[in-house]
């Protein structure tokens, strides 16, 4: 096994080119993994850490622009304010050691249908892109066209991940996942929610239940529905049982989940229900108290 390690982006893109099946590392807590159980042996492992600008962040108008390497201890630390749905998925990341470790664009790379920030990053909105690079140029792809399979992504084989951008919330945002215990654990399904009242629009996203992340768009059509005809979004009154229960129902029926050994599909959908029910009343009740400030 070959092991790359260029020291400047432009070096590192041009190793991609000339290495197209090596295997692009920073935190590692995916890939040390397989490799440590030999259930992955690729020809060339593409060391990114000397590479500085992968690990800042900055805000472009109202858009956060995050390096690849970011850890999720830098996102929850630093990026609370601004991303708040992914700030709350970062919390659930493994351990402090791998929070320490492990960044978004390594979770995007890995594809896996259970990462913790796609939800999130899925609830943001469709104004989220992921900055792929390459020798022959630079893309920005929509979030919503990033996942392509399970463990699948649709970077050409040349390409590296940059940077992702996320919009600046402007309004209240959630993320909640169930596992088998309550911390270093895979999700058995995850749910993200955000409130977007600039455009009157609601961001959902589902993880570890589909072989895709995914968004629940009849979920999301129907509440934006609700709220634009009743005026909830000038009142924030509350949205009644009714509509809670009917958001959690078309949630559950976005999904398409297995049985694994985390769990069945019909818990999945159930468990999926529930935690759309709950994060929707949080943010609501949020939504209510910033109304009721302003007022």
């Amino acid at each position: 096994m070959e092991f790359l390690r260029p020291a400047t982006w432009d070096e590192a893109l041009a190793v991609k080119a000339e290495h197209p099946t090596a295997l692009p590392v920073s935190g590692g807590t995916d890939v040390m993994v397989e490799l440590n159980f030999d259930l992955r042996r690729p020809s060339a492992i593409l060391d990114l850490n000397r590479i500085g600008e992968l690990d800042r962040w900055s805000v472009e108008g109202d858009v956060v622009r995050l390096g690849a390497s970011v850890t999720y201890t830098r996102i929850i630390n630093e990026l609370s304010g601004p991303l708040p749905g992914l700030a709350l998925a970062a919390r659930t990341v493994g351990s402090p050691q791998i929070r320490n470790r492990g960044g978004v664009g390594g979770n995007l790379g890995a594809a896996s249908p259970a990462g913790d920030s796609h939800p999130a990053l899925l609830a943001a909105g469709p104004d989220v892109f992921v900055e792929a690079a390459s020798v022959r140029g630079t893309r920005m792809i929509p979030i919503d066209d990033f996942y392509v399979g399970v463990k699948r992504n649709c970077l050409a084989a040349d390409e590296l991940i940059r940077a992702v951008h996320i919009p600046v919330a402007d309004g209240p945002q959630q993320f909640s996942k169930i596992g088998t215990r309550n911390a270093m654990v895979i999700a058995v399904c995850a749910f993200g929610f955000a409130l977007h009242p600039r455009g009157r629009t609601v961001g959902t996203g589902i993880g570890s239940a589909a072989p895709t992340p995914r968004r629940a768009v009849e979920a999301e059509e129907y509440l934006r529905g609700e709220l634009e005809q009743r005026g909830l979004w000038e009142s924030g009154e509350p949205l009644g049982t009714e509509v809670v229960q009917r958001f959690g129902e078309l949630v559950r029926a976005a999904a398409s989940p297995i049985d694994d050994v985390r769990g069945t599909a019909g818990y999945r959908r159930h468990a999926l229900a529930v935690l759309a029910r709950r994060t929707l009343t949080w943010t609501w009740n949020d939504y209510g108290k910033q109304i009721g400030s302003a007022a």
